[in-house]
């Protein structure tokens, strides 16, 4: 059997693309000696690909620590294991890391190249079986096939990406934002983001009562070149709900205008790591709006029972299908909903030329103790307009068959079953 690596440059600058710009992989290692230590110092600090996390000088992991503990949490993408000092343990620490850490890649470094060992060594979950001295080449395609795997997931695990836009202002849609998102995330466990992309006058971190911050949304699209795990939890509020809000600037502020590369990284980087993406975006037909409004899954249009708001709905909804985005991802939002309203049901459909998709009750008392408490979920344990939004999330949040699945094999090791 074959260390399974590729030395066709061509390939091996393919396999670079498939790493996510500015995203390099974690990588940990265990045991190397001095020589492979090494290369594999050149190697990171030449490549932008991989970030050196930390090196373990021994094999033992003691019965009191968990694996997260000594390789580090959340794991790496990526652990070195040198196999020659002691192969035994080396293949113990093997099985450990896989049965604790799946999602790290192990890749075992040796000078033994018997069928039989690597056989060994890839049974104890070893994706990767790589010879001394260590070829930067052979490395570099180990590390790309991962970023490739990794990719792939993201991009399959990707948020349901949902952006909200008022026919105009004062329509209830960061009310609307902040309570299906709280109750996605608790009521029906779903990793949830809010992000307030109001540049003046955005109100989602006061409605959800998290009012003391530093950072907002419109910084963090100004830093996609340090943009990893760390930098984004430092702009992320965290609710009491388990809904996470990235915040609007605080005040006013000179206007912020965002390059449509940095949106696109900001937004391909937060997609994978949540179920939901919900966006409060501000009223307007506007290219940021538009930018933004090309990567959701869903564009909900609020409005109300008011001739100046569903004039409004009709402009937007013609405007955004000019610009091609498809009229069955538009849906209509109907907020303070009255039965006896002097603008019926049957009339606002007509005028706006399609059928409401969802309709919110108007319970406005509820609803200003909702945002005066910042708790969307204690406020209106039993309100009609709680259960609607309930019902709303419920269905948003519906996790599907393939939610519940688990992929069966593992990269390269699939036919192990492992």
């Amino acid at each position: 059997m074959s260390s399974m690596t590729s030395n066709n440059p061509l390939r091996a600058s393919s396999l670079r693309d498939s790493i996510p710009p500015g995203e390099p992989l974690s990588l940990v290692s265990v045991c190397l000696d001095k020589d492979t230590w090494g290369i594999l110092k050149l190697f990171t600090d030449s490549t932008a690909m991989v970030r050196l996390q930390k090196h373990l000088s021994d094999y033992r992991v003691n019965d009191h620590e968990s694996v997260l503990e000594w390789i580090g949490d959340p794991p790496p993408d990526i652990c070195l294991l040198d196999f020659d000092s002691d192969r035994r343990s080396a293949a113990m620490v093997a099985e450990t890391i896989h049965s604790d850490a799946p999602e790290t890649a192990i890749f075992a470094v040796s000078s033994q190249s018997q069928p039989d060992l690597i056989i060994q060594a890839m049974r104890s979950g070893c994706s990767e079986y790589l010879l001394k001295p260590l070829d930067p080449e052979q490395l570099l395609n180990a590390v790309a096939r991962v970023g490739g795997r990794r990719k792939e997931k993201r991009e399959s695990d990707r948020a349901q990406m949902l952006a909200f836009i008022g026919a105009k202002g004062g329509c209830g849609v960061t009310t609307l934002v902040t309570q299906l998102g709280a109750l996605l995330a608790s009521s029906c466990s779903r990793k949830t983001l809010v992000l307030d992309l109001h540049s003046d006058f955005g109100d989602a971190a006061l409605y959800l009562g998290l009012t003391k911050y530093r950072y907002h949304f419109f910084e963090l699209a100004e830093n996609t070149d340090r943009l990893d795990a760390d930098l984004l939890q430092s702009f992320v509020l965290h609710h009491s709900s388990g809904l996470d809000l990235i915040p609007a600037p605080h005040g006013t502020e000179p206007a912020h205008r965002m390059a449509p590369s940095a949106l696109n990284h900001v937004i391909d980087f937060v997609r994978s790591r949540y179920d939901f993406i919900l966006v409060d975006l501000p009223p307007g037909l506007n290219d940021e709006n538009l930018e933004l409004l090309r990567h959701c899954d869903q564009v909900n249009v609020v409005t109300v029972a008011e001739v100046s708001a569903l004039r409004n709905v009709v402009r937007q909804t013609d405007y955004f299908t000019r610009k091609h985005i498809s009229a069955d991802r538009i849906n209509i939002v109907l907020n303070r909903h009255q039965k006896r309203a002097l603008i019926t049901e049957a009339q606002i459909e007509k005028s706006i030329g399609q059928k409401i998709f969802w309709k919110v009750p108007n319970q406005y008392v509820h609803v200003v103790k909702t945002i005066s408490g910042g708790d969307p979920e204690s406020q209106l344990p039993t309100s009609d307009v709680a259960k609607n939004l309930h019902d709303w999330a419920a269905a948003i949040g519906r996790k599907s068959g393939a939610d519940e699945k688990k992929k069966e094999g593992r990269g390269l090791l699939g036919f192990w079953n492992r």
